[in-house]
C-alpha cells in the first residue's frame, strides 16, 4: 500500500481555514497515512490535531513553519519531530508573536493612509489565534469587504514588498530558528525553496548556511514545486546529503495549491525525511 504523507499545512491557529480537528479529518478522507501540522510560528494546535489523529488511526508528527529573514527576504523554513514543550523553542516562538502584532498594526496605518481604513480589526476577525495574525487575515478581510476580488489578487495589490499594506520586520535568523528546532529534538528543513526569488548562488549560500547551522531536509515536493523545480531539488538533496519531504502547503478548500495529500510522490533515490520519525 503506497503511503501517502503531507507534512506541511496549516489550520485555524495560524492562517488555515480548518481547525485542526478538521484539518486531520480532511486529509484522513483524503486517503493520507503520515500527517504534520506546520502552522506558521505556533504550536497550540499540535495536541488537538494529534488527538483527533489517534481517533481516526492516522499516524502525526509534531511540526511547526517558522519565518526566518535571509539576504533580505522572508524564507520559511519546517520544523518536525520535535518536543512542543521544549522552554528554547517556545520562547522563541512568543518572542515572533509579539512582532506579528506590532507589524500587523503598522499594516493597518500603512493601509489607512491610502484610504482602506478598519483593516486591523477585519483582520482579526479572521484571526482566531490573535498572537498569530498574518498578512493571510488581511487579505481575506480586503477580498471580503470588495477592495480586490480574491485574497490573492489581495497579496499581488497591497501586501508584498513595494506596496502600500507591506511591513517589514524582523524576523529570526537561520541559525535561530534552527537551533530552536534542532535543540528541541527536531529536524529543521527548508520550505518550497523554489518559491523565493533568489539567484542559484543565493540559493547554495542559504543551503550551505542552513547545513552548516544544522538543518537536515528540504521540500522538494510542494504544492507550489512544478515538476521541473522537483527535479532541481531532487539533485540539490543529493548534493547536500538532505533528506527530502513532501507537503501540499494546504490552507484551505479555495486557497491552496493543492488539497491534504494530493501532491506527487518523492522522487526515487532520495532519503524522505519521515524515516527518522
Amino acid at each position: 500500500m503506497q503511503l501517502i504523507v503531507d507534512l506541511h499545512c496549516h489550520s485555524t491557529v495560524s492562517d488555515g481555514l480548518l481547525s485542526p480537528e478538521a484539518l486531520v479529518r480532511r486529509a484522513a478522507g483524503n486517503g493520507v497515512s503520515l500527517l504534520s501540522l506546520t502552522d506558521h510560528d505556533g504550536v497550540s494546535g499540535l495536541a488537538r490535531a494529534r488527538q483527533e489523529a489517534e481517533t481516526v488511526g492516522m499516524r502525526f508528527v509534531n511540526g511547526v513553519e517558522i519565518s526566518i529573514e535571509w539576504g533580505g527576504a522572508q524564507v520559511h523554513l519546517l520544523g518536525y519531530r520535535f518536543d512542543a514543550d521544549d522552554a528554547a523553542l517556545t520562547g522563541g516562538l512568543a518572542s515572533i508573536h509579539s512582532g506579528r502584532l506590532v507589524r500587523a498594526r503598522s499594516m493597518s496605518e500603512s493601509l489607512e493612509k491610502i484610504g482602506i481604513a478598519g483593516c486591523f480589526e477585519g483582520a482579526m476577525r479572521f484571526a482566531e489565534n490573535p498572537k498569530l495574525i498574518s498578512r493571510a487575515h488581511f487579505a481575506r478581510h480586503l477580498a471580503a469587504t470588495g477592495v480586490c476580488k480574491d485574497v490573492r489578487s489581495v497579496f499581488d495589490s497591497y501586501l508584498v514588498p513595494g506596496k502600500p499594506g507591506y511591513v517589514e520586520h524582523r524576523w529570526p535568523t537561520v541559525a535561530e530558528a534552527v537551533g530552536w528546532i534542532v535543540g528541541a529534538g527536531g529536524i529543521a528543513a527548508v520550505a518550497h525553496p523554489a518559491r523565493y526569488a533568489f539567484s542559484r548562488g543565493e540559493m547554495r549560500k542559504l543551503l550551505d548556511e542552513f547545513k552548516q547551522c544544522g538543518g537536515q531536509a528540504i521540500e522538494v515536493v510542494s504544492g507550489s514545486h512544478s515538476v521541473d523545480d522537483v527535479g532541481t531539488y531532487s539533485r540539490i538533496a543529493r548534493e547536500y546529503g538532505f533528506m527530502a519531504t513532501s507537503g501540499s502547503d494546504f490552507h484551505g478548500p479555495d486557497e491552496s495549491y493543492a488539497d491534504l495529500g494530493r501532491v506527487a510522490s518523492l522522487p526515487e533515490g532520495l532519503t524522505p525525511v519521515w524515516e527518522s520519525f
